[in-house]
């Protein structure tokens, strides 16, 4: 049994669903942050417990073949990117395995799997960032959450985010500290400025920078505004208000300082209106994939009317709308919906109706109504779908379900229950959304199968 401060050598062998190596110690599992398959160490024991212990790589004895010096210097202090010291291929290696374990262990199932759809970028491609501002020992800190904790890390230029983002951060430093503009503090709750929340249009290049404050005005924001306006691509400036002693980013109340408070965006030919409380996948190059994969495994022929349950602001319904005969997108969130419509309306999608509220009882009231769509679309968040959601989607009988998922766990939950409900899985493709991270999205077609 292993005691904490032991050490030894060990040879990593494996990943966990959080992208750390794992490896074996007379057969204890023992989990090593921040080393890679094949990687021979020199193991501390930081953590014991009866069935698995926790360790810290003292010494790299023999690097793995997939090993590479991280570019990011806060890499190991942060924590957001899992995969920065190994190959890309590799990192597509460990995130299919991922999928494929996830499948056999929590769903019991193996159906096909095809191949991962890689990202078309592995830096810089985010188009969102949230940046917590905070003061630790009167040092103004503008980043990132440590790893499973609420310690800023000062940013740098973070290599997944645009070099706009960087600039943008640089002006509100200097900005924060000629005008003594005050930091929220969570242990207090006082302090103006909490977070700096930025969005780039990548198609179009438009920029939104949005403010999230702990109150009700921005003092000296024209000061702020001049500075921004010599950011290429920089549209509009809007102020978050967030009063609520909360973990959340957000708060509900957006007011436009400088512009109309939203960015424009192209994904998949379907221009997409982004406003600070919109929905929007991150990695547009890699959702235009994952998008075309979804209408792939749809099989589209123009006759098909489609329900596209937690439809967000419509975006993977209307990249299919040219194809089917009617949409329908349901979702609970309120502004999402209207974005959605107006979505529908700038793209001139005429045969889009979207309806706001929740996805079970939505398909249920459709299903009395005798609307029998032949696909219907799941992309619901990390948590899945509610099983009462999953029977009623068996009640409406589609031919064909298409399940967009960013978790493979529920994915794999999910997709077992289905199949108990008569829908067998087809395949199921891995797409790398979030390369350098842990997260891999998923797409999986099932049909009926009775």
């Amino acid at each position: 049994m292993l005691k904490k401060n032991d050490e030894f050598n060990l040879k990593i062998t494996g990943y966990t669903s959080e992208g750390g190596g794992v490896g074996k110690f007379d057969g204890q599992a023992v989990f090593v942050e921040n080393t890679a398959i094949g990687d021979e160490i020199l193991c501390h024991i930081i953590k014991a417990k009866n069935t698995y212990a926790i360790g810290k790589a003292m010494k790299i004895i023999k690097p793995s073949k997939s090993r590479i010096e991280p570019e990011c210097e806060a890499f190991k202090s942060c924590g957001g990117c899992s995969f920065a010291h190994i190959k890309y291929e590799e990192e597509l290696k460990a995130k299919e395995q991922k999928v494929i374990d996830a499948f056999k262990r929590i769903g019991g199932i193996s159906p096909e799997f095809a191949p991962i759809i890689p990202s078309l970028e592995t830096t810089r491609y985010r188009n969102k960032a949230q940046y917590p501002v905070r003061r630790e020992n009167g040092i103004l800190n503008i980043g990132f959450y440590a790893k499973k904790s609420h310690r800023v890390i000062d940013g740098g230029d973070c290599l997944l985010q645009p070099v706009e983002f960087t600039e943008i951060i640089e002006i509100f430093r200097k900005w924060i500290n000629d005008n003594n503009i005050t930091v929220y503090s969570e242990n207090t709750n006082l302090g103006l400025l909490r977070h700096i929340y930025l969005r780039k249009a990548f198609a179009t290049g438009e920029i939104m920078v949005c403010v999230v404050i702990n109150g009700k005005t921005l003092p000296f924001y024209e000061i702020l505004l001049e500075e921004l306006k010599s950011i290429s691509g920089f549209k509009t400036l809007v102020l978050n208000v967030n009063r609520k002693n909360t973990n959340v980013v957000l708060g509900d109340e957006c007011i436009s300082l400088y512009g109309d408070g939203y960015i424009t965006d192209i994904l998949c030919g379907v221009k997409v209106k982004i406003s600070p409380l919109s929905f929007y996948q991150v990695n547009r190059n890699g959702a235009e994939r994952l998008y075309n994969k979804a209408a792939e495994y749809a099989g589209l022929t123009g006759e098909e009317d489609i329900l596209d349950l937690y439809c967000g602001t419509g975006t993977i319904g209307l990249s299919m709308a040219q194809k089917v005969k009617s949409l329908i997108g349901v979702e609970i969130i309120p502004e999402a919906i209207d974005d959605a419509k107006i979505n529908a309306e700038l793209n001139n999608i005429k045969n889009a109706r979207f309806i706001c509220g929740d996805a079970s009882l939505a398909a249920e009231k459709l299903k009395d109504e005798g609307i029998t769509p032949q696909v219907i679309i799941l992309d619901p968040p990390r948590k899945g779908c509610a099983e009462e959601l999953l029977k009623t989607v068996a009640r409406i009988n589609p031919q064909k379900i298409v399940y967009v998922s960013c978790d493979p766990a529920t994915l794999a939950r999910d997709c077992a229950r289905l199949l108990d409900l008569g829908y067998a899985v087809n395949e199921v493709t891995p797409v790398d959304m979030f390369p350098r991270t842990s997260h891999v999205e998923s797409v999986a077609l099932l049909t009926q199968s009775n």
